[in-house]
């Protein structure tokens, strides 16, 4: 059984009563997953996404806040182009179906995946939702973010930007 499910109502509770935050991290590399597509199954890994700048998200159906974040990284998504960067969200839903429909709902065009088992999330320390990691070009973690609001579209644009530039002149 998924343990964010069981902790769904008091980490919603404390998303909203805990200001969202950002933080640079120290580098260290992201773990490793490999999950299915949320749609065809297909397996999926971090390791294929090398050589971009990844903004992995964690999300689930019952999350309020991804009802803004999920259409605004899609924007992002298609204001940087998909060369160089990508967003690859995580369903976190018990139920997939629960997902797709509220993909129905705010629809993405970046690949979503689904861990039913809780197991991506625990090799990430999640503790609220959504959670956010960006991950460089070398498949480290270089900055995480929890929560969402509609203002934190223009740090994460900043970070991802600042990612990818560095990686141009690397």
């Amino acid at each position: 059984m998924l343990k964010l499910k069981l902790l769904a109502p008091l980490t919603l509770l404390l998303t909203l009563m805990v200001s969202n935050s950002w933080a640079e991290t120290q580098e260290e590399k992201a773990p490793a997953f490999s999950l299915p597509d949320l749609y065809s199954g297909e397996l999926q890994n971090l390791e294929q996404y090398r050589g971009k700048v990844v903004y992995l998200d964690f999300w689930a159906s019952w999350c309020g806040p991804c009802r803004q974040s999920l259409p605004l990284l899609n924007t992002l998504r298609d204001e940087l182009g998909k060369d160089k960067f990508e967003v690859v969200a995580i369903n976190l839903d018990e139920n997939p179906e629960d997902g797709k429909r509220f993909l129905e709902k705010y629809p993405v065009g970046y690949p979503v995946l689904t861990d039913t088992t809780g197991d991506t999330p625990q090799k990430y320390q999640l503790t609220g939702m959504p959670t956010s990691y960006i991950i460089d070009q070398k498949g480290n973690i270089r900055g995480a973010h929890q929560g969402f609001r509609t203002g934190d579209i223009d740090k994460i644009r900043e970070a991802v930007k600042k990612l990818i530039q560095e990686g141009d002149n690397s």
